[in-house]
C-alpha cells in the first residue's frame, strides 16, 4: 500500500552516473585478533532447528533506554485508542448497535476494519512486554465483542471491511463474496470486486486473534479464529486453480501463514491442506527455482507471503519452501535494502543493486521492514547464524525506532532518504494507515529477540538493556549500558541454576575489535562465527563486561562497505546510521543536497563532546559543514543520510553543474501542487483513477499505464489558486501514440508521441486555460486515445504553478 509521492531526484542521478569515482577512503580499524569482517561472507542456510528459540517476552522486561521512551510513547497511544471505534463497522454489518464513532483515513475507507486486528496483537503483546492488566483487559474486550459480532452473523463470519459498488454506493463488504465463489472475480491488484484486500484485513484479524490467545491465554480468541477460518475455508473450495490464482493476485498479506498457524494450533489437518493451497504461484515459484525476480514488485505485498512459505517449512519441513524463503530473504538485504535496513522506492523493489538510483521522499516503507523482521526471526530459528542479526539490528535501530516520533507516539508511512526531506508523522485521529498499524506493534515488542536458547547456552543477540528473568532455566540476569551510543555493555546474573552452562554474545559484523572481562578480568574468547562463547558454572553476581570500540566509517547506498569506487556513501558509528542535521522539519529547505568533498573524509569529522553523539565536519561538507547525528533520534529534523563524494577536483568541475540540477529540483519541487504516479495501485486509489481498456505498465523501473483504442484513464487532481499547467512523462521512443488530453471534459491538448527523444524520458508541459481551475479544490484530468491509437504509456504527471508565480 501506498501513499501520495514526489518525483525521483533523476537529475541528481544523471550528474553523479557521470562522474569519476573520488579516491576517498573508507574508514580503517585496528584488526583485532579475533575480528569479524565488516560483512560477513557465507549465506545462512537452512536447517529448521527446534533447539533454537526466542526466549518469551514474559520474561524480559526493558530497562531505561531509546527503546523503553519507544514502547511507553506506544503505550500511551494504545490507551488513548477506542476498541468500539474500530468495532464500529463490525457492529453495523452484524445488526448490532455501535458504541463509537468510526475512525477516519484508511479506517473511513474500504479496507476498513484491519485497525483492529492490529491493535489487538499490540495491546496482547503490550501485556506479555509490561504485564500491565489493562492491555490484557481491552484485548479480552475485543474477543468478547468479535464473538457478539460472529453469533449476529451465525455463519463464522467476522468483517468490517466495505465495498464500493460499481453505482459508487459503499456497502458490507461481506456481498463480493458470493460474487467470488460464483467465478466473478475482479482484480487490479489491491482491489477485489470493489473492496480494498480483504483477506490482507483477515489476516491481521486473525493474527490478532492468535495473539489473544498466546499473550492473554484466552482461548475464545482461538474459537472465534476457527469459525472465522471455516468461513474462508468455503470461499477458496469453491474455486478452482486458475480462479484461485486469480484472487491471490490481490494483496492477501500472509493469509497462508493464517491457516498454516491455525494447524498448528487445532492439529486439523485440513488447516495445513488449505495452508499449502494458498500458494501465489506468480511471486513464489521464482524464489524456489533461487531466481530473484523482484523487480517491479509491490515490497510488502510479498514478504507476509514468504513469512507464511517459512512457517510452512517448519511445520511440514519442505525443502522448497525454506529455499524460498532462503532466497528471498537474501536478495531482499543483500541486494534491496538501504543503509537503514529498509528496502523499496515508492513501496516497489526496484532491479538489484540500485539503491544509488532510488534515494528518494519516498523510500522505506516501514511496514516493509516490520515484516522482514518477522522473517528473519523465523530464518535465525533455522540456524543460529548472526548475519541474520546483524541485519535485524540494523533494521530494528535504524528504521523501527525511526518509525515513531517517541514525543507523539505518531508514525511515518516512509522514511525519506532524499536529502532534506521532512518525516510526515501520522495523526491520532485520521491516518490509520498499515505503518500506523505495524507501528502499533513494533513498538509494543522491543524486547522480542534480545534473548535466544540453544540446549544450554544462552544467545545474547540484540544488547537492549533489559532484565531477563528465564524462570524455565532458573536464570536472571541484568544487561545494562547506554550502547548503541557507548561502546560498553554490562551484564550481570543476578540467579542462575546449573542448566546454563555458556552464554553466546553476538559480535557484530562491523565490530573489528573488541574486549571481554569476566569479574574485572580481562579473558581471552575466540569469535566462533560471530559469537563470543563464556563457558562456566555460573554464579550470583558474576559480571561479564563486553566492549565495542567504534570508530566512524563509510558505507554505500546499500549498506555495505564503501570501496573506493562508490561515487554515494553514508556515514556510520557502530550499529547506528548518522544523519547530517539539515534543519527544523517545520521549516522549509530549500539548499543544495550535501556532498563531502576531499580525501581521507573520516578524519575529518569532529566529535563535539557537549553533545550525547554529535559530529561536526571540518570543511569537507559543501555547500557548508553540518553536524552529524543518530538519524532514528531526527524526527522533528530535516536530514541527509547518503552523501555523493567528490574529490577536490571533481568538485570544481561539478560544481557549477551540480549547483543548477539542485536549484531545479528545488525549484520543481516549490511549484507542485499535485503528483500522480500513474500504475501504482495506491497512487491510482488515492486520486480516484477510474479506466477502461487501461493497463497498468513498468519499463526501465518507472511504472506508468497506458490506454488502448476505445478506452481511457481519468484521475483527480488538487489544485490550488494561480495558472497551473500538467506535466506528463513519456518514454521518449514512443511510436505512433495519439491521444488528447482533457481537464474537466474540455481538451487541453492533442498529443502525438514519434520517437523524437530516442533513450530518456521526456517531461512536456500542457497549459490549463486558468477558468478550468478557477475556484476548484480539484481537477479531473483525463487521458483518451484517438480511435486506433493508444494514449501513452503515461509514466506520471505533476500539476505544477507557471514559474513566474
Amino acid at each position: 500500500m501506498q501513499k501520495h509521492k514526489q518525483e525521483r531526484n533523476q537529475q541528481r542521478r544523471r550528474l553523479l552516473k557521470g562522474l569519476v569515482s573520488s579516491a576517498g577512503m573508507a574508514s580503517s580499524f585496528l584488526a583485532h585478533a579475533n575480528a569479524s569482517s565488516l560483512q560477513r561472507s557465507s549465506a545462512p542456510t537452512a536447517a529448521a532447528n527446534p533447539n533454537i528459540q526466542a526466549i518469551a517476552m514474559e520474561r524480559v522486561r526493558l530497562l531505561p533506554s531509546v527503546y523503553l521512551d519507544a514502547l511507553r510513547s506506544n503505550q500511551a497511544y494504545l490507551l488513548r485508542l477506542q476498541a468500539d471505534r474500530m468495532l464500529h463497522n463490525y457492529y453495523r454489518f452484524a445488526g448490532l448497535s455501535s458504541k463509537g464513532k468510526p475512525y477516519g483515513g484508511w479506517e473511513a475507507d474500504t479496507i476498513a476494519g484491519e485497525a483492529l486486528g492490529h491493535y489487538l496483537s499490540a495491546l496482547s503483546l503490550m501485556y506479555a512486554q509490561t504485564g500491565v492488566s489493562e492491555m490484557r483487559h481491552r484485548a479480552n474486550y475485543i474477543v468478547n465483542e468479535l464473538e457478539r459480532v460472529q453469533e449476529a452473523h451465525g455463519d463464522g463470519y467476522v468483517g468490517g471491511f466495505l465495498r464500493k459498488r460499481k453505482s459508487g454506493e459503499i456497502v458490507d463488504g461481506k456481498e463480493i463474496f458470493a460474487e467470488i465463489m460464483a467465478g466473478d472475480i475482479r482484480s487490479a491488484g489491491f482491489d477485489l470486486n470493489g473492496c480494498w484486500v480483504p483477506f490482507y484485513n483477515w489476516h491481521k484479524v486473525l493474527a490478532g486473534l492468535f495473539d489473544a490467545q498466546r499473550y492473554c491465554k484466552n482461548q475464545k480468541a482461538l474459537k472465534i479464529a476457527e469459525k472465522l477460518a471455516n468461513y474462508i475455508a468455503k470461499v477458496f473450495d469453491s474455486l478452482n486453480e486458475t480462479q484461485l490464482q486469480q484472487v491471490l493476485n490481490c494483496e492477501h498479506g500472509g493469509i497462508n501463514e493464517s491457516f498454516a498457524e491455525l494447524y498448528v494450533r487445532t492439529n486439523n489437518s485440513k488447516w495445513l491442506t488449505l495452508a499449502e493451497r494458498l500458494y501465489h504461484s506468480k511471486t513464489l515459484e521464482p524464489l524456489v527455482q533461487g531466481r530473484d525476480n523482484l523487480a517491479s514488485l509491490h515490497a510488502n505485498t510479498q514478504i507476509p507471503k514468504v513469512i507464511g512459505l517459512a512457517r510452512l517449512a517448519e511445520i511440514t519441513g519442505k525443502a522448497r519452501y525454506q529455499k524460498a524463503g532462503l532466497q528471498f530473504w537474501n536478495s531482499v538485504v543483500e541486494h534491496h535494502s538501504y543503509v537503514i535496513g529498509g528496502h523499496g522506492d515508492r513501496e516497489y523493489f526496484d532491479a538489484p543493486d540500485t539503491q544509488h538510483q532510488h534515494i528518494s521522499e519516498q523510500t522505506c516503507e516501514a511496514c516493509g521492514t516490520y515484516n522482514m523482521l518477522k522473517l528473519t526471526r523465523h530464518l535465525y530459528s533455522w540456524k543460529a547464524d548472526p548475519r541474520y542479526f546483524d541485519f535485524y539490528e540494523r533494521g530494528h535501530l535504524n528504521h523501527i525506532l525511526t518509525h515513531q516520533n517517541p514525543k507523539t507516539g505518531m508514525f511515518t508511512y516512509m522514511t525519506p532518504l532524499m536529502s532534506g526531506v521532512a518525516r510526515e508523522f501520522s495523526n491520532e485521529e485520521d491516518s490509520f494507515w498499515c505503518c500506523v498499524l505495524s507501528g502499533l506493534e513494533s513498538h509494543a515488542k522491543h524486547g522480542d529477540s534480545i534473548y535466544w536458547s540453544q540446549g544450554n547456552t544462552l544467545l545474547i543477540n540484540l544488547y537492549i538493556p533489559s532484565r531477563l528473568h528465564w524462570r524455565e532455566q532458573g536464570l536472571n540476569l541484568k544487561l545494562t549500558g547506554a550502547y548503541p551510543f557507548e561502546e560498553e555493555i554490562q551484564i550481570e546474573i543476578e540467579n542462575c541454576r546449573q542448566e546454563v552452562r555458556e552464554i553466546a554474545l553476538r559480535i557484530p559484523a562491523w565490530a573489528t575489535e573488541f574486549s571481554i572481562e569476566l569479574n574485572g578480568k580481562v579473558i581471552n574468547t575466540k569469535n566462533e562465527d560471530g559469537y563470543c562463547r563464556i563457558k562456566r558454572s555460573w554464579k550470583q553476581h558474576d559480571r561479564i563486561r563486553l566492549k565495542f570500540p567504534m570508530a566512524l566509517r563509510l558505507e554505500n547506498a546499500g549498506g555495505k562497505p564503501a570501496k573506493d569506487d562508490d561515487q554515494i556513501v553514508a556515514v556510520l558509528r557502530g550499529p547506528m546510521v548518522l544523519g547530517a542535521d539539515l534543519g527544523a522539519a517545520d521549516k522549509p529547505y530549500s539548499a543544495p543536497s550535501p556532498a563531502l568533498v576531499g580525501h581521507q573524509l573520516l578524519s575529518q569529522f569532529k566529535r563535539l563532546p557537549e553533545h550525547k553523539l554529535r559530529y561536526q565536519t571540518l570543511g569537507i561538507g559543501k555547500p557548508t559543514d553540518m553536524q552529524f547525528m543518530p538519524f532514528f533520534q531526527m524526527a522533528e529534523r530535516r536530514a541527509a543520510v547518503y552523501f555523493p563524494r567528490f574529490t577536490e577536483s571533481q568538485w570544481q568541475v561539478a560544481a557549477e553543474k551540480y549547483q543548477q540540477e539542485e536549484e531545479e529540483k528545488q525549484e520543481i519541487a516549490r511549484r507542485s501542487v499535485d503528483i500522480m504516479y500513474l500504475g501504482e495501485m495506491q497512487a491510482e486509489r488515492d486520486h480516484q483513477l477510474e479506466s477502461d481498456i487501461s493497463y497498468p505498465v513498468s519499463y526501465r523501473g518507472r511504472n506508468g499505464r497506458d490506454a488502448r483504442t476505445g478506452g481511457f484513464f481519468a484521475f483527480d487532481m488538487k489544485v490550488k489558486p494561480g495558472t497551473l499547467s500538467l506535466q506528463a512523462s513519456y518514454w521518449g521512443e514512443e511510436r505512433n501514440r495519439r491521444f488528447s488530453i482533457l481537464v474537466d471534459e474540455q481538451e487541453i491538448a492533442r498529443v502525438e508521441l514519434d520517437a523524437a527523444d530516442p533513450g530518456v524520458f521526456v517531461d512536456k508541459t500542457y497549459a490549463i486555460p486558468p477558468h478550468l481551475t478557477a475556484g476548484k479544490n480539484k481537477i479531473r484530468i483525463r487521458f483518451q486515445p484517438e480511435t486506433g491509437f493508444t494514449a501513452g504509456p503515461v509514466f506520471g504527471c505533476r500539476l505544477i504553478l507557471n514559474a513566474d508565480q
